[in-house]
C-alpha cells in the first residue's frame, strides 16, 4: 500500500469510526450504508451490481433480465433511501421466483463497511454510470474480482475534479462500457485501461411495468380530455410549468395535468404549492378513488416511484423537466418509447448523446421556457388524445445491451 492508497484508507477508516460511534443520530443515509450486509452467497459465484439511486435502478432493469436469463447470482445494492425503497419493490420482479437476485444498501467504502461484502468475493462486480469507490476498488483488486463499469459516463467536470483517488480508482477498474465517445475518451483520460463503447443502456430498456388497476378509474374519467404529463421537474421548475399549464388550460379547458417532481423529498412540497393555488387535484400515494372523484379532479401529483415511464403513456404530450432550471436535463426516451411526443427545455447536458439524434428525427423538441405555451398549443392542436404506437428509434441507439454484455461478459464468474 502507497501513501496515496493509506491517505484514503485513513480518510474513510476516519469518518466510518465517528459514524458508527454516533449512528443514531445520523441521517437515514448514513443509518442505511452503515447496516448494509449480504446474504450468504457462494464465493467466487455471484455478481454485485451497483446502482447508485434510483435512476440507476431504473436502468437497470434490462441488464438485470439478461444476468438472470444467464443464470447467474446478483446482488444489488443502492446508496440512497429513495433507491432502497424502489429496489425493495422491484425486487420480486427482478426475482421471478427464481432465488437468483437479492438487493440491498451499498456499504461505507471504509474496511469495516466493506468486510461482509468481501468474506464470500463476488465473481465480479458491476457498478452502473459513475460510481468509482476507491476503498472498494482497492479491495476488488487485491482480491483478484473484475471491475465493471456500465453505461459509464463522465464529463469535462469529473475531469476536472477528478483528484489522485479519483484517478487511482479509474486506473483499478478492469473494463469500461461507456455510454458514448465523449465519455469513453474521459475514462482513457482519467487513467481507465480498457473502454469500449457499450452505448445509451436506456435507449434498450424493457417496456415499462404495466400500471396497477386505480389507474383505471383515472382512464375512464380522463378518456375526453387531453393530458399533459410533466416528468423529473426539479427545484424552480414547477411555479413555471404550472404558470404554462394553466396558461394553455384556458385556451383548452379540458386539459389534465400528471405532474411527477423527480426528488421523493420534494413530494409533499409540491403538493403545498398545488394546494396553494387552489388546484383540484390527488396524489398518487393516497388511495384511489373512483370515476366520479376522477372528474373533478385537475392535477394528478404522481408521487410514487418506478411509475413515471409507464405513466407517460396516459398522456396526449409530455414535457420532460430537468431543462428548464437546471443545466442537465432528464431521460427523455420514456415518453417517445410510450409513442408520447415531447418537448424538453435547452438545459440537458446529462444526455448530449441522445438528444440531438432525436431532434434530428424529430422525435423530440427543445424548447425555451418563453415559448413553451405556443408550443404546447401547437403540438395539442389536433393530436390524438392517447399515444399510438411509437416511432422507432435512430439506429444509432440501438443494440446497446448487446454491445455491453458483449464487453462483460469475459469478466463474469461461471455459473453455478
Amino acid at each position: 500500500m502507497d501513501s496515496l492508497d493509506f491517505s484514503y484508507r485513513l480518510a474513510v477508516s476516519t469518518a466510518g469510526a465517528l459514524a458508527r460511534a454516533c449512528v443514531r443520530g445520523l441521517p437515514e443515509g448514513w443509518q442505511m450504508r452503515l447496516q448494509a450486509g449480504v446474504p450468504d452467497l457462494p464465493e467466487n459465484r455471484w455478481i454485485w451490481l451497483h446502482a447508485v439511486s434510483v435512476g440507476e435502478l431504473l436502468l437497470a432493469d434490462g441488464l438485470v433480465a439478461r444476468l438472470r436469463k444467464a443464470g447467474h447470482r446478483v446482488h444489488l445494492s443502492t446508496g440512497t433511501p429513495a433507491g432502497l425503497a424502489l429496489l425493495s419493490k422491484r425486487l420480486p420482479d427482478w426475482d421471478g421466483q427464481t432465488g437468483l437476485i437479492t438487493g440491498g444498501a451499498f456499504p461505507l467504502d471504509d474496511p469495516a463497511g466493506l468486510e461482509p461484502f468481501l468474506l464470500r468475493r463476488p465473481g465480479a462486480f458491476i457498478a452502473l454510470e459513475t460510481e468509482l469507490w476507491p476503498g472498494l476498488l482497492e479491495a476488488l483488486e487485491a482480491r483478484a474480482v473484475p471491475r465493471l463499469v456500465v453505461n459509464g459516463r463522465l464529463t469535462e467536470k469529473s475531469l476536472q475534479r477528478g483528484k489522485a483517488w479519483l484517478r487511482r480508482a479509474a486506473a483499478r477498474l478492469t473494463c469500461v462500457a461507456a455510454r458514448d465517445e465523449a465519455s469513453a475518451l474521459a475514462f482513457r483520460q482519467l487513467g481507465a485501461p480498457e473502454v469500449g463503447l457499450g452505448g445509451n443502456l436506456k435507449a434498450d430498456l424493457p417496456a415499462p411495468r404495466p400500471l396497477h388497476g386505480g389507474w383505471e378509474a383515472l382512464r375512464t374519467a380522463w378518456s375526453d380530455a387531453p393530458v399533459l404529463v410533466i416528468g423529473n421537474t426539479v427545484e424552480g421548475e414547477e411555479d413555471l410549468l404550472l404558470e404554462v399549464w394553466k396558461a394553455v388550460r384556458a385556451q383548452v379547458p379540458t386539459l389534465r395535468l400528471i405532474l411527477a417532481p423527480r426528488q421523493p423529498r420534494r413530494f409533499g412540497e409540491v403538493a403545498q404549492r398545488l394546494e396553494a393555488r387552489g388546484l383540484a387535484f390527488r396524489r398518487a400515494s393516497e388511495p384511489w378513488p373512483d370515476e366520479a372523484v376522477w372528474r373533478a379532479a385537475e392535477v394528478l401529483l404522481l408521487d410514487t416511484l418506478g411509475e413515471l415511464s409507464a405513466a407517460y403513456g396516459e398522456g396526449t404530450l409530455a414535457l420532460v423537466a430537468g431543462g428548464w432550471a437546471a443545466a442537465g436535463g432528464h431521460n427523455p426516451l420514456e415518453p417517445l418509447r410510450a409513442g408520447v411526443p415531447a418537448i424538453i427545455g435547452p438545459g440537458y447536458s446529462n444526455f448530449e448523446d441522445l438528444v440531438p439524434p432525436l431532434v434530428e428525427t424529430r422525435h423530440l423538441q427543445v424548447v425555451p421556457g418563453q415559448d413553451l405555451q405556443a408550443r404546447i398549443l401547437e403540438a395539442l392542436d389536433g393530436a390524438p388524445l392517447r399515444p399510438g404506437p411509437p416511432r422507432p428509434l435512430p439506429g444509432s441507439m440501438a443494440g446497446a445491451l448487446d454491445r455491453t454484455w458483449a464487453l462483460i461478459a469475459p469478466y463474469l464468474p461461471p455459473l453455478g
